[in-house]
């Protein structure tokens, strides 16, 4: 276990912001864990953190949900009776921090003091309920834990009992890896611009600025993989669009849409040619595209405010595409009349991917969902597919490790579709070691450092449509 002093934050410190007060930290912590329960992206929720306050509030919070499923277990055997909302939450985050297999950032008398320090403000009444609660779990621990994962499936594998269920159908010889994968943070991985410089000469600069990094190999050009995540402002080259952050399985995208590398099916778009991103931001599937290739690129996104994540991520790259705010389902909004030769329709989500970097999605999601989204996504492709030139691509990806929203999607399309042919393409790519998905086969990781959990499918429309 590691020790802090009460005014100490790690990942504070890292980041090089003021140290505050442990209990200060909590509080802003158990207000994300109510945010996250009541339906708020965490991301959301710490975009109005007050900055002195976000780096330490984002770990600790990222430490809770990666643990909320056994912290909520244990505050219902012990307070079978729910406290008030700030209460409640500001025990959960204490529990998960004093969960025992998830390595505490601070020692165990330090948390429990400074959560009752919290609680104090909170609610006066409420403080000795709290620091009762939490010295009884450290009682009784070593039983108590063993005996909640034998019950109950959340406190087990950390997450709803209805996702666990979900990947022990779609997955039932990797669920439980997939659970264990999931708790633990992805690794940083870079995209260096293809148009200046290289993923070796991208090492050497990380180098000399004290920054351990490998490029990844021949099946990712542009891959380079940190050994330790870092801000992007200490990233030599980032400000002037020489580098990017972007995990490794989505830099497959990009050239899977364009074709013509070695092993490619399908030959290289060629200069000029029409493309549209259909659910384009935050853009960085757009940009690696203009990275790639001469492109005429028309970006869309219904979200205005995304959108424009989209036009700063081209600006700093010094690249160029047609950007528009639209729903890419409502084509008569948008669309000029003229055909596209290839298409990207990175479709909404679960989101079931990256839960490695968004450990909230786990909580914010309900099982209804995902018959909702793969509706979405269903609906996306007949708008989009009669859009496509004969003889054209389209290239459909989801970060969804459920097959709803993978290979159960596409093989609806072909049948609806005979016009559309599937080519071969990674299809389902777990974040475990391995990458393998497919019973039929592997596809092995390019890095030794798994990518995030995506789903490509690569459709061909007939020359004769």
């Amino acid at each position: 276990m590691r020790h802090a002093s009460p005014s100490a934050s790690p990942s504070a410190a890292a980041a090089g912001t003021p140290s505050l007060p442990l209990s200060r930290l909590l509080a802003h912590t158990a207000e994300a864990v109510a945010a996250v329960r009541a339906g708020r992206s965490l991301s959301d929720v710490l975009a109005g953190c007050p900055a002195e306050a976000r780096p330490g509030t984002q770990a600790l919070s990222f430490h809770v949900m990666r643990w909320m499923g056994g912290a909520q277990a244990a505050r219902e055997q012990l307070a079978p009776r729910r406290p008030a909302p700030p209460i409640d939450a500001l025990l959960i985050t204490a529990l998960a921090l004093l969960w025992p297999e998830a390595e505490p950032p601070y020692a165990e008398h330090t948390l429990v003091d400074q959560a009752v320090a919290c609680a104090r403000r909170l609610s006066p009444a409420g403080a000795g309920f709290v620091n009762a609660v939490l010295r009884r779990f450290l009682r009784e621990r070593e039983t108590l834990v063993p005996a909640l994962q034998h019950k109950v499936p959340s406190a087990r594998h950390q997450h709803p009992r209805w996702w666990i269920e979900q990947l022990r159908r779609d997955w039932p010889d990797r669920w439980e890896a997939l659970l264990a994968a999931a708790n633990r943070s992805g690794p940083m991985m870079l995209r260096v611009h293809a148009r200046h410089g290289s993923a070796e000469a991208c090492v050497d600069a990380l180098a000399a600025v004290g920054l351990k990094a490998r490029a990844v190999g021949a099946q990712a050009p542009q891959a380079v993989l940190l050994e330790t995540p870092a801000p992007v402002q200490a990233l030599p080259g980032f400000a002037e669009g020489r580098v990017s952050v972007q995990d490794l399985s989505a830099q497959l995208a990009a050239p899977l849409l364009i074709g013509g590398q070695p092993g490619a099916v399908l030959p290289a778009l060629p200069a000029g040619a029409r493309v549209l991103d259909a659910c384009a931001a935050p853009g960085g599937k757009t940009a690696h595209l203009l990275e790639l290739a001469d492109l005429e690129v028309l970006a869309l996104d219904a979200d205005a405010g995304r959108l424009a994540r989209v036009d700063e991520t081209l600006a700093r790259l010094h690249l160029q595409a047609t950007t528009r705010a639209a729903d890419a389902r409502d084509t008569a909004a948008w669309w000029d009349g003229r055909p596209f030769d290839a298409i990207l329709l990175d479709a909404p989500c679960s989101a079931s991917g990256i839960v490695r970097r968004h450990p909230d999605v786990r909580w914010l999601r309900r099982a209804g969902d995902i018959t909702e989204l793969a509706r979405t996504q269903a609906g996306l492709l007949e708008a989009l597919w009669p859009l496509l030139k004969p003889g054209g691509r389209l290239l459909y990806a989801t970060c969804s490790i459920f097959r709803a929203e993978g290979a159960g999607q596409i093989a609806s399309f072909l049948q609806r579709h005979p016009d559309a042919r599937g080519l071969r393409a990674p299809g389902h790519l777990l974040p475990l070691p391995d990458n393998r998905a497919e019973a039929a086969g592997t596809t092995s990781s390019p890095a030794a450092e798994p990518g995030d959990g995506f789903f490509y499918a690569l459709l061909h429309k007939s020359p004769e449509s």
